[in-house]
């Protein structure tokens, strides 16, 4: 029978939510502070603590820290977003508002108990063996792999930031598939997908007559997900008339089609993910603050694979294995090491993405057995680049700054056009190339690549631009 610790100052709550559980079969204690529950804390555990944000003395955010891995819930009557964020991110489980409906209450207890109860079967460290079609090992990655297992019982809004390709709708199914809503709709919307004038009647549907062309009734992809969950992917690109109709959704849990004088009630979670800085959007009324904090209750931020350490080649291997099966059927196939080389150094500004595809692409190509990193359309002279400027192993060019010269806020290809663009007047191709470390053959492949002209000097009676 699971031990639950109420901490509230106000002992006719206290009360009434001990005879609520109580009456659902949970053991219950309760305490009026912070203090007091410590001391409670030191003589035996608890599957949950249910507290009051606001507390006589300390704030009940003060006990997320010394319970450890015991989930905390916060209760709060001044129900604010803001609150509510900063006391999950302080490490609280989920928050809810007081007054509280009981079937909420109870809801939540029962979610997040089942939920610690997953983890601790998990063990210590969590593996992506728990959610398909995750790989890797890397810090970064199990401090993501624990906030979904952590945040999918609950009906928190998600955001979630990422590079292009790092894999964000990847963590939306693994959130739902997790979630109590597994056996509901998971509906997913790309929002730069659709033109502005189309995503409104996409999301909330419409009615016979609404429009030109409305010849009968539709359902909108938010209705289409009740009971389950809503992915809205690239939310950053969402016009601001169809914010307000989101915010308005999300705010009273019901929707109207366009064209109809009704509303419907839905439940939905909300997934959004984005690359953009919706806050810095914010600021610049390019999107909704209010809705921004709407959906922020939560965040969670994906590496991008750069950062990833060694899950870049295991991630490469699986990849490899797999396409070897798609396209091949050959399973002996393996990297050069050129290729490892190549692979673990390149920058991969596309991410997972970008690797699934070299691979993928390389796989088809191959006639033998070995992969070099020819198939993989990685230029190792360029790898080496930035491993020589990053290194800042070259001499410095006489008049460019070490921070100028450098390419740790670039991609591989930024970084070369740049330096291109910046010296091919003061210098000559064979100066360039040497300076980058690159044959001129190199240097001219990646010119008509990239589509960097090459200007003739004026020097020498030449004029500028003849061609």
């Amino acid at each position: 029978m699971p031990d639950i610790l109420i901490v509230d100052d106000e002992e006719i709550i206290r009360k009434s939510l001990r005879r609520l559980l109580e009456r659902h079969d949970y053991d219950v204690s309760d305490a009026a502070t912070v203090a007091a529950a410590l001391a409670q804390l030191e003589a035996r555990t608890f599957d949950l603590i249910i507290s009051d944000l606001r507390l006589p003395g300390e704030p009940g955010t003060d006990l997320i820290k010394p319970a450890g891995d015991t989930p905390v819930l916060i209760m709060t009557s001044y129900a604010s977003l803001r609150s509510a964020v900063d006391s999950m991110k302080m490490g609280a489980v989920d928050y809810i508002a007081k007054p509280f409906d009981h079937g909420d209450m109870l809801s939540a207890v029962a979610d997040i108990i089942a939920c610690a109860s997953n983890q601790r079967q998990l063990g210590a460290t969590v593996s992506s063996s728990a959610l398909p079609g995750f790989i890797g090992t890397c810090p970064e990655m199990q401090r993501l792999y624990s906030q979904i297992l952590k945040f999918a019982p609950t009906d928190t809004s998600i955001l979630v930031y990422g590079e292009t390709g790092t894999g964000k709708e990847l963590v939306a199914q693994a959130m739902h598939a997790s979630s109590q809503r597994a056996n509901k709709p998971l509906i997913s919307v790309n929002c730069a997908a659709i033109p502005e004038t189309l995503i409104e009647s996409e999301l909330f549907g419409y009615e016979k007559g609404a429009f030109t062309g409305a010849a009968t009734n539709r359902m909108g992809l938010i209705e289409a997900a009740n009971g389950g969950t809503l992915f809205l992917d690239e939310i950053g690109e969402l016009p601001i008339e169809a914010q307000a109709r989101l915010l308005r959704f999300l705010q009273e849990g019901e929707i109207r089609a366009i064209g109809s004088v009704q509303t419907r009630k839905v439940d939905v979670r909300l997934i959004a993910a984005t690359h953009r800085d919706l806050k810095r959007l914010a600021g610049e009324g390019r999107f909704r603050e209010d809705l921004y904090y709407r959906i922020n209750v939560m965040q969670m931020d994906l590496p991008p694979l750069r950062d990833r350490g060694k899950d870049i080649l295991e991630i490469a291997e699986s990849c490899l294995k797999r396409c070897c099966e798609q396209h091949q059927g050959r399973k002996t196939m393996y990297f050069s090491p050129k290729a490892v080389q190549a692979i673990t150094t390149y920058r991969w500004p596309g991410n997972v993405r970008e690797l699934q595809n070299a691979v993928e692409r390389a796989v088809i190509l191959s006639d033998e057995d070995e992969i070099d990193y020819e198939l993989l359309n990685i230029d190792i002279e360029l790898v080496r680049v930035a491993r020589h400027s990053n290194s800042q192993a070259a001499e410095p060019l006489r008049g460019v700054s070490l921070a100028e010269e450098t390419a740790e806020n670039l991609s591989l290809e930024d970084y070369f056009q740049r330096f291109v663009l910046e010296h091919q007047e003061s210098m000559s191709e064979t100066e360039l190339a040497r300076k980058l470390g690159v044959s001129r053959k190199c240097l001219w492949e990646r010119r008509q690549r990239l589509g960097i002209p090459r200007k003739k000097s004026t020097k020498g009676g030449q004029r500028a631009g003849n061609g």
